[in-house]
């Protein structure tokens, strides 16, 4: 796995790559490795802690964790700990749904299946929306006024289904589909 890291308000020392890219390496046997998986990992310091993503790009899906805690190596292992804990889980709905299809990038057979039943996995609601030409802010004051942490639209500017969510550092995040 290739490993990218990159700091906003710190310096990446030596030791911290050397350290990163180790416990990174742990997760090796997870992976069916070639070269397109890549992990990328960025490091920001604040105030009082430090902020660590980390996005592994496989050939069928990415995964991504974010971590906040006090110091940089108690956040990495934070982050390590949550990408098992997401691969566990992703093992276990492939599993229940008999479909191995997103996970051919992912060594399962070094997991074990969460033995509890996930509620999570039950759809509850199924709503239809019909997609008008929108601009952003209109969107952004829609998902708003519902309430909701994300919104569908097609986009007024380009003609391309967009979701724009808000992300856990206040900011927004937008999706746009390709055509």
């Amino acid at each position: 796995m290739k490993v990218q890291i990159t700091g906003k308000n710190i310096k990446i020392t030596q030791a911290m790559k050397s350290v990163t890219e180790q416990k990174l390496s742990k997760m090796d046997k997870y992976f069916i490795i070639d070269e397109s998986v890549v992990a990328k990992v960025l490091a920001r310091t604040y105030k009082n802690n430090q902020k660590i993503e980390i996005t592994i790009f496989t050939k069928m899906m990415d995964f991504r964790v974010e971590v906040t805690a006090e110091d940089y190596y108690q956040a990495l292992d934070l982050a390590i700990d949550k990408l098992e804990g997401q691969m566990r889980k992703l093992k276990t709905r492939l599993d229940r749904r008999h479909s191995q299809y997103l996970g051919q990038s992912i060594a399962f057979d070094q997991f074990e299946s969460e033995d509890t039943p996930s509620s999570e996995d039950e759809i509850v609601r199924v709503k239809e929306i019909e997609l008008k030409p929108t601009s952003l802010e209109e969107a952004i004051t829609k998902m708003e006024a519902l309430g909701h942490s994300f919104h569908v639209y097609l986009d007024d500017e380009d003609g391309l289904v967009s979701v724009i969510y808000k992300r856990e550092d206040h900011g927004y995040g937008l999706i746009q589909v390709k055509k």
